[in-house]
């Protein structure tokens, strides 16, 4: 029998005393974290949350997520986290694709909470204020822990849907808790660390690498309800963050601010993931800030991590190897292996593999395949066993027939002294199929012109894969963790101006 949530029992026993969770000025201990857990899982049993209900958790990064999803946890109940800034019909899909029972939502979703239904669910409007909702939460009284098969489901990951409508993505007991584990061995995390959370708890990256794993070692989750590069630095200096988890745009946004004389000696480790890191912003805030930067690669799917650099084995670039207990491959458009150094896609294998897609049987069976999941991602592996993701298979630019792979351009790019970010995409052309243009964005006071940055990656790279198109923005799109949304960028270019 097993449960995720024995890994807080675990620790709240053995460091019942020592800081879990703190937001601002308010600060959870471990032994006060799991009783109001405890207390958690009474309230939804007064709901009529039964063992294997699904409960949806629509909050943003505050106290009353980790009490509320342990507590879920702790009734046997399945988690199904939700980004709060979803809109009505998008809510609307996941309480009727999940099933779920209860959606407990936070008092600023107003279009959500209008009514106390949506679809077949209770929606159940949280206090808005953190403490009022513990306060709430401390009147019932705790209950047992409901005991689980370690292969039931245990939370419910819906993806971003880029590939048509979002799919629930079932993670077991297991999968999450041998997924935790396995970062806290590779970052080693131990009791008196400090992680900083400002990666979204409702995503997989937050919620597993960040959450679950300081919980499962004893460490500090020090929490920020919005990524901001001023504030994350402030409470870095504040709190002693020697951990920090974040995606590439952070990186390159706290870059860009650098210390501003802070003393952030503190931080021991840095861990990058959910998009690709530019080689020139892992060096620059190395070399800034005085931190390792490990990067890492996972989806939903598969809990999330999968690889990962090791403090005393890695290599700019590359995404690491396969954690323990986990295998990857890289195989054709036929499913069969292709050699070192070669490109193909990325399957992986393994106990952080989902169960498989929640009321999806074919979906599930197209995406595992022989017991590999196939991820969409396209890699290559060094002699050393070293892997590199070269792109999304569905974002590759084919010019005239020759591959153009849209990370290796942006590297260049984010080689400039004047692009601050950059994002390179495939635009439609009657002759050769498509052609590649690159979206900009530059660094505060920069003037540099689009003939400038053409030629820039014209002299580094082959004459088919530099952008014939360079436009300016003020900013590109991001989802909810900070990651670039290339589905949504508008390309203001027509076959006749390439």
């Amino acid at each position: 029998m097993a449960n995720l949530a024995r890994n807080l029992v675990a620790t709240a026993a053995a460091h019942p005393e020592r800081p879990a969770v703190r937001l601002d000025g308010m600060t959870l201990t471990y032994a006060q974290l799991g009783d109001l857990a405890a207390r958690a899982a009474a309230y939804l049993r007064v709901l009529g949350v039964r063992p294997g209900d699904r409960v949806g958790l629509m909050l943003p990064n505050e106290l009353s997520f980790p009490v509320l999803y342990y507590g879920i946890l702790r009734a046997g109940a399945v988690v199904v986290p939700m980004n709060p800034l979803l809109r009505g019909r998008e809510v609307e899909h996941l309480v009727h694709d999940s099933g779920m029972t209860v959606l407990l939502v936070h008092a600023g979703v107003v279009e959500t909470a209008a009514d106390g239904r949506v679809g077949g669910a209770r929606v159940v409007v949280l206090r808005a204020s953190d403490q009022l909702l513990l306060d709430d939460v401390a009147t019932f009284e705790p209950v047992p822990l409901e005991e689980r098969d370690e292969s039931d489901t245990a939370v419910i990951l819906y993806t971003s849907g880029t590939t048509g409508v979002p799919k629930g993505a079932e993670l077991t007991h297991r999968n999450l808790d041998l997924n935790c584990r396995a970062s806290n061995d590779l970052a080693g995390l131990v009791p008196g660390d400090v992680v900083m959370g400002c990666l979204p708890l409702f995503h997989a990256f937050g919620q597993s690498v960040s959450m679950n794993a300081s919980i499962a070692a004893g460490g500090l989750l020090t929490l920020v309800q919005r990524f901001d590069p001023e504030l994350v630095l402030d409470v870095v200096v504040r709190d002693g963050v020697t951990v920090f988890h974040g995606v590439p745009t952070m990186y390159t946004a706290m870059l860009g601010r650098g210390p501003g004389g802070r003393d952030v000696s503190s931080l021991r480790l840095c861990v990058s993931g959910g998009a690709s890191l530019p080689g020139e912003i892992l060096r620059g805030f190395r070399d800034a800030f005085g931190a390792q930067i490990l990067e890492g690669y996972g989806l939903s799917e598969t809990s999330p991590t999968a690889t990962f650099n090791r403090t005393d084995a890695a290599r700019v670039g590359s995404i690491g190897t396969p954690i323990p207990g986990v295998e990857l491959d890289l195989v054709d458009e036929h499913g069969a292996a292709v050699p070192d150094g070669e490109v193909g896609e990325i399957v992986i294998r393994g106990h952080n593999l989902m169960k498989g897609y929640w009321g999806r049987p074919e979906e599930t069976a197209a995406a595992i395949r022989g017991g590999w999941f196939h991820t969409g991602d396209l890699g290559r592996r060094d002699a050393d066993g070293f892997y590199y993701v070269v792109d999304r298979l569905k974002e590759l630019i084919i010019r005239g027939g020759f591959n153009v792979y849209p990370r290796e351009i942006e590297e260049v790019l984010y080689e400039h002294p004047d692009v601050l970010e950059a994002a390179v995409v495939g635009v439609a052309h009657p002759t050769l199929g498509e052609e590649v243009a690159a979206v900009v964005v530059l660094k505060p006071g920069a003037t540099v012109a689009e003939p400038e940055v053409r030629e820039f990656v014209r002299e580094r790279v082959a004459p088919y894969k530099y952008p014939r198109a360079v436009h300016f923005v003020a900013e590109l799109p991001k989802g909810a963790t900070g990651k670039i949304l290339k589905r949504e960028l508008q390309v203001p270019v027509t076959a006749g101006e390439l």
